[in-house]
């Protein structure tokens, strides 16, 4: 059934936003708690006029132990919550991981 194909990432990515959003309790997600990411917001979004912060060791500790390939497919939801898509996808090597295909923008 195709309505399913859809419907599945759809619900998926509308949890993701809702869990993010919430920040408040544990949310297992991509083998990381999503309130972890939060040490990552400084290098993905400015927070109160403060610019770009590099990733500090702990939002790089966070993506070593995450599952990168799981989290980028939430990649298209990241500018409802604020969060500008290619500063999150360049953690990965800016902290020295090996980048999965999966982050990687399609230009048009």
């Amino acid at each position: 059934m195709t309505t399913n194909k859809f419907l599945v990432p759809l619900f998926l990515r509308l949890l993701l936003l809702a869990m993010l959003l919430a920040g408040t309790s544990t949310n297992p997600l991509c083998k990381i708690d999503t309130k972890e990411l939060g040490v990552c917001q400084p290098a993905v979004a400015p927070w109160h006029g403060k610019p770009l912060q590099p990733p500090t060791k702990g939002c790089c500790s966070v993506l070593r132990r995450a599952d990168l390939k799981c989290l980028c497919n939430f990649k298209s939801i990241l500018p409802s919550i604020g969060i500008n898509i290619t500063n999150a996808l360049a953690l990965p090597s800016k902290c020295g991981i090996k980048t999965p295909p999966e982050c990687h923008i399609i230009s048009p």
